[in-house]
């Protein structure tokens, strides 16, 4: 049966919305920008590390950075095909006591102010899985904080929840394997996971996957988290907000 057209309203919404009033927004102490000495591709580039104090990224696309900055995934940035492929090193100062939130605002400002990045949101409909609670409720809980990492068996995970609808996102891009002996990567564009399951905090956990030839990652996934996380993931067609890059300039302008 072909799912029925259901809106979803996101917190994003408003989120893309005040990206218009860059006058009012905080920004980073210090940053520098820069386009990356040696670029490494889509299988290594887009690290971006928060630590208390500083906001880093190592060869990331200007997609990536305004992923960060408006709180969405990849698919949600709509604009010209560079913005996916040249690479940029990023290293800014933030202010003590800022926010989540207010590091993001800080990268709207970065964005607008080096790259003089222009945008509009938007919804369109997209084909989005819907990440939501299991009937019998999750078998995850936020960890405490300050809390140490505890690596287990298998696909590790620590973060939010968003982050981690943002990973499945490219999990389960990951087609069928044929051959057990050669590696299986990532095509084509992740469809976006929305996360639904209303659970704040961080969450610390591993899967403990187990694919089969002929099994693409998806069904592996679905399986894992209804049995291992009492969650459940599900095909959608939704209006989706996205955030539209009307202009932007490929060089950043002098630190």
């Amino acid at each position: 049966m072909r799912p029925q057209p259901l809106t979803i309203v996101l917190a994003l919404l408003s989120g893309l919305a005040s990206g218009h009033a860059q006058s009012t927004q905080p920004s980073f102490d210090v940053a520098s920008i820069r386009p990356s000495q040696r670029e490494v591709g889509p299988d290594y580039n887009n690290q971006i590390t928060y630590v208390p104090g500083e906001f880093t990224g190592r060869n990331v696309t200007l997609k990536r950075l305004a992923a960060d900055a408006w709180q969405c995934q990849l698919n949600q940035i709509v604009g010209p095909a560079w913005l996916d492929h040249n690479e940029y090193d990023v290293s800014a100062r933030v202010p003590d006591g800022a926010s989540k939130e207010q590091i993001r605002l800080m990268l709207r400002s970065l964005l607008a102010d080096r790259f003089h990045l222009k945008e509009h949101s938007e919804t369109r409909p997209m084909r989005v899985y819907e990440l939501t609670t299991g009937q019998g409720g999750p078998r995850i809980h936020p960890v405490e904080p300050g809390g140490a990492t505890t690596a287990g068996l298998g696909f590790h995970f620590r973060g939010e929840m968003r982050q981690f609808a943002d990973l499945l996102a490219v999990q389960f891009s990951i087609p069928a394997a044929d051959d057990p002996s050669l590696p299986v990567r990532a095509g084509g564009s992740p469809i976006p996971v929305i996360d639904k399951t209303g659970l704040p905090g961080i969450y610390e956990f591993s899967v403990n996957l187990q694919p089969e030839l002929g099994t693409d990652a998806f069904t592996a996934w679905k399986r894992a988290l209804e049995e291992q996380l009492g969650l459940k993931i599900e095909s959608r067609t939704a209006e989706v907000a996205v955030v539209v890059v009307d202009d932007a300039a490929k060089i950043p302008s002098e630190n």
